[in-house]
């Protein structure tokens, strides 16, 4: 049985969604959202969460259209997974993420939360769509 945390990243080009959850109990958390188009000030943020939570794992979503080809970000988040891959060690899992933003949308719409003044919020709610659909698989 695999056991302990697993942080999930929702990639995109102006903020980078964070969830995490461990493999004991196959729950995901909203977490954070690293904001920011600089690299290194974004990895400097994944490097202190990857130092906070110890993942054994990393999951980043890859976009995808609907009918199931590869969209025009999937190339940057091969990108992002692999340097994250490099930078850290550790085993990084691609996992399509079709309609996780609409998914954590609907969520903050039914909490009553507007979207538009809570765009990072739907980001870390994207990156736990993410991070359960790995755990259900």
């Amino acid at each position: 049985m695999k056991t302990g945390a697993v942080l999930a990243f929702d990639f995109g080009e102006k903020r980078i969604g964070v969830a995490v959850g461990d493999w004991e109990m196959r729950l995901a958390h909203p977490l954070e959202t690293v904001a920011g188009e600089v690299n290194a000030a974004r990895f400097a943020r994944i490097a202190e969460l990857v130092g906070e939570w110890r993942p054994v794992a990393l999951v980043v979503g890859l976009p995808m259209t609907l009918d199931g080809e590869e969209h025009e970000l999937s190339k940057r988040c091969r990108r992002f997974a692999n340097q994250l891959h490099g930078r850290f060690g550790l085993p990084v899992e691609l996992v399509d993420e079709r309609l996780t933003s609409v998914a954590a949308e609907s969520r903050l719409r039914e909490m009553g939360c507007s979207i538009r003044a809570n765009k990072a919020a739907v980001d870390s709610l994207a990156a736990q769509e993410i991070l359960q659909d790995y755990f259900s698989k």
